[in-house]
Parts: C-alpha cells; sequence; structure tokens
C-alpha cells in the first residue's frame, strides 16, 4: 500500500559554507518522531572510492537513518502532491513496505519553492543510469 504523509516541513540546503552537504527533506513536522524523507548527495564529483562502493548518486534516508544510494526511480510534481517512487530492492534497507510514496506538500510556499529546486539538483547527482525520471519538478 502506498506510503503516504503530509510534509508541512521542507527544506532544501545546498550552500557548501554551512552545510555539510546537498540535502532535501520532507517531514510531517518538527517533531523527532515524525516521518520523514531526505534526499542527499555530496558536493563535489564522486571519487575513486565512492564509485566503487556504489556512493556515487543521491541517497535517501528515511526514519531510524535507514539509508539507500540510488534507489529512487521516479518523482513527479502534480499540484501540491510529490510521488516517490523507489527500487523496490531497497525498500529492506529503508525500512519500507512499498516502493510507493506520495506526499502532500503543506509547508510554507517559500520553503516548498527551494526544496523543489535542491531535490532536483539532488536527482542529478552522480552516474547517469542511476538518475530517476524526474516529472513537473
Amino acid at each position: 500500500m502506498t506510503h503516504r504523509f503530509t510534509a508541512r516541513t521542507v527544506c532544501g540546503l545546498d550552500d557548501p559554507e554551512q552545510d555539510d552537504c546537498v540535502l532535501a527533506g520532507l517531514a510531517e513536522s518538527d517533531d523527532e518522531g515524525a516521518f520523514s524523507l531526505m534526499f542527499m548527495c555530496d558536493f563535489a564529483e564522486p571519487d575513486t572510492q565512492e564509485i566503487a562502493l556504489g556512493f556515487d548518486t543521491h541517497c535517501l534516508v528515511t526514519p531510524d537513518q535507514n539509508t539507500a544510494y540510488g534507489c529512487v526511480r521516479e518523482v513527479e510534481m502534480e499540484g501540491d502532491l510529490l510521488r516517490v517512487t523507489l527500487d523496490p530492492a531497497s525498500l529492506t534497507a529503508l525500512g519500507l513496505s512499498d516502493p510507493r510514496i506520495e506526499i502532500t506538500l503543506a509547508a510554507p510556499p517559500a520553503d516548498v519553492t527551494r526544496m523543489r529546486t535542491v531535490l532536483a539538483e539532488i536527482l542529478a547527482y552522480g552516474r547517469p543510469e542511476a538518475r530517476p525520471v524526474v516529472k513537473n519538478l
């Protein structure tokens, strides 16, 4: 069954002077126990070790720090609804049961715009064959 949640808090961080990585985050709330998704990538191009380990692409982090690299297959924006489709092989690593996630964006419009810009940047990072299909982002 598709995982659905309303993101009342979103962010897009991509300042190498202030941030450790490029990050687009969506969360139900600021509450520590809230469901969240964090899409991330490095500022620099992947190095030889990252390529060898398969860390040369975007990563997705779910609650409890469950992490998978290159797992996003498709992202589509339709109005205030963000649909994310994941590689089914990544579900165990992410602690999820379905590859489909639908997020209703209920955060301030300026924050949503910033998150969308940074998310597009993250999903274009790394090796081309691991980049997802992106629609209307």
